[in-house]
């Protein structure tokens, strides 16, 4: 667990600080994982309280005894990230101070091969955050019709090929292995395309775990009740790795941080006023970062604070 580098965790600390210091507060890590930017906050604030969801069960496993000695000031629950307002009225805590989102696959889930989320080492097809239930990877790819197999490959993993890849995963199938499908896409893309963009199964991996997760679905849905549930003076602090993530996440917090009263008005609609206001509007690493942590190099970061209540 001490090998488990949080992401860009001097710059959480610091958005989040504003919100928490020299006062009982409560946050929720919407994506705790091995509890690495937990800790830190825990630490940071000793009048905090802390709600970490996480669907992996393992993850909280972990988080669990990495943040044992917190005790009461401590909540973790087996939950996605879209059940915050439930899980927030089941704990009397409906409103706090601040939301970090840690979004993606965990450190954990990288480097467990039998999870089969690496495309580098073989494994059976899984993919699911929540071991527990749910479809796999291998029922995704050896069920879907072709041209949905495409879709999934084309909006989720913004795959050029992505006909090419389908059709010869249903030529292929039955699949049941990361190696092999790692290969089979390899395969199907013209060599000259290899040469750039890193490995040529990334896209297709990537976009098979968001569709055995519902991961953009879950984060549309997230987005709007983590704001919800921040006090005025509270603060969001979204993690993205991906483009479409990083994009649900700008448009959910750009369409709160802007004034709709109609153009044609003189003075503003109280209504119609911001509920956000921007703070960091796509931020990536440094040099520094990068280096101490080579998973934080496509990271993307959004801030915002939340300056009135909804009408």
């Amino acid at each position: 667990m001490d090998e488990h580098v949080p992401v860009m965790l001097d710059r959480v600390l610091a958005l989040l600080a504003p919100a928490l210091t020299g006062k009982p507060a409560v946050v929720v890590d919407a994506t705790v994982g091995l509890g690495g930017h937990a800790e830190a906050l825990l630490a940071a604030h000793p009048q905090l309280t802390l709600v970490g969801l996480d669907r992996d069960s393992a993850a909280l496993e972990r988080s669990q005894q990495r943040l044992a000695s917190y005790g009461e000031r401590l909540h973790l629950v087996h939950a996605v990230y879209d059940r915050m307002p439930d899980v927030l009225e089941s704990l009397g805590l409906p409103r706090v101070d601040g939301v970090l989102f840690d979004l993606g696959v965990s450190s954990m889930q990288l480097d467990r091969p039998d999870r089969g989320f690496a495309y580098a080492q073989d494994a059976p097809l899984d993919m699911r955050m929540d071991q527990q239930a749910g479809r796999t990877a291998a029922d995704v790819v050896n069920t879907y019709p072709v041209a949905e197999l495409a879709r999934v490959l084309r909006e989720y993993g913004e795959e050029r090929f992505a006909m090419r890849i389908a059709q010869a995963i249903v030529r292929d199938r039955p699949l049941t292995s990361t190696a092999r499908l790692a290969e089979l896409v390899r395969s199907s893309i013209p060599a000259a395309a290899r040469r750039t963009g890193g490995h040529p199964a990334k896209r297709t991996f990537q976009a098979l775990r968001i569709e055995v997760n519902g991961e953009l679905d879950a984060l549309r849905a997230a987005l709007p009740g983590a704001v919800a549930a921040l006090r005025v003076s509270g603060r969001i602090v979204v993690l993205s790795y991906q483009s479409l993530e990083d994009r649900l996440v700008k448009q959910a917090l750009g369409a709160l941080a802007t004034d709709t009263t109609p153009p044609e008005l003189p003075v503003p609609i109280a209504e119609r006023r911001p509920q956000l206001r921007l703070l960091v509007r796509g931020d990536g690493p440094t040099a520094d970062e990068v280096a101490a942590n080579s998973r934080a190099a496509s990271v993307r970061l959004r801030a915002a604070e939340r300056i009135r209540e909804a009408s």
